[in-house]
């Protein structure tokens, strides 16, 4: 079963029984020797999902003043600075390194402005790391049964003026012949690839949906600089 297809939590789960190994796999991680010394020395530093995530929230956020981008890991490194996909391509392109199938999931949304984060396992549970404007959208602790239980827990910060979870897909970025992970250039195809695979729909209140939106138009309204952090899973943000 290839990853995105009709169970996606199988997927992702057949990914790590198997170690990783894909029949439809194009892409192999590349030797450490590919990487620049500034590059080598944030993967050799940054060697857990906590370590990197911490260095994805030491970046600014890219806030693509000057035109949309999409970095690979060594796009961002250049550019220092980051934003959501980068971000995960980033973690996936320095985990891999440490022996983490690159996977993400895409959170899709009401309102098209997509999450991607990085999925990873630890044991029996799993995780994320992710970066994004907002804190309550970044990685949570390896303490998830099952890739939907971590989804469900971005579904109260995502909520916000327009934002709202409506389905995810899982995608191992080593079925793309994109060059995701070293290339100079923007890489949309991973963009694409997202957009175009399969996605299981998410149900989710809409009593709780519309508790949510309310409090943060009140609170955005009180505090219009300031980012929320009042949700009560914040002990399993990474």
């Amino acid at each position: 079963m290839s990853p995105g297809r009709a169970n996606p939590d199988w997927s992702a789960h057949e990914i790590y029984m198997v170690g990783g190994r894909l029949e439809r796999r194009t892409s192999a991680a590349p030797p450490r020797s590919a990487f620049s010394p500034r590059e080598r020395a944030i993967i050799e530093a940054a060697d857990t999902p906590e370590k990197v995530q911490r260095w994805l929230e030491s970046l600014p956020y890219n806030h693509e003043e000057h035109g949309e981008t999409l970095h690979t890991f060594r796009g961002v490194v250049r550019a220092n600075k980051v934003h959501c996909l980068e971000g995960a391509l980033s973690a996936a392109t320095i985990l891999e390194q440490h022996g983490y199938p690159p996977i993400v999931v895409d959170l899709e949304s009401q309102d098209d402005l997509d999450h991607v984060v990085f999925l990873f396992r630890d044991g029996t549970r799993y995780g994320t790391v992710a970066r994004s404007r907002d804190p309550g959208l970044h990685g949570r602790k390896p303490v998830f049964r099952s890739i939907r239980d971590l989804v469900y827990s971005y579904v109260d910060p995502f909520v916000d003026f327009t934002g709202r979870i409506n389905g995810y897909g899982i995608l191992d970025l080593r079925t793309l012949r994109a060059d995701w992970r070293l290339s100079t250039r923007n890489v949309w195809a991973v963009e694409q690839a997202l957009i175009r695979m399969p996605h299981r729909r998410l149900q989710t209140s809409d009593a709780r949906y519309r508790t949510w939106q309310a409090r943060y138009k009140r609170y955005k309204a009180r505090y219009p600089d300031r980012r929320p952090k009042f949700y009560p899973s914040r002990h399993r943000w990474l």
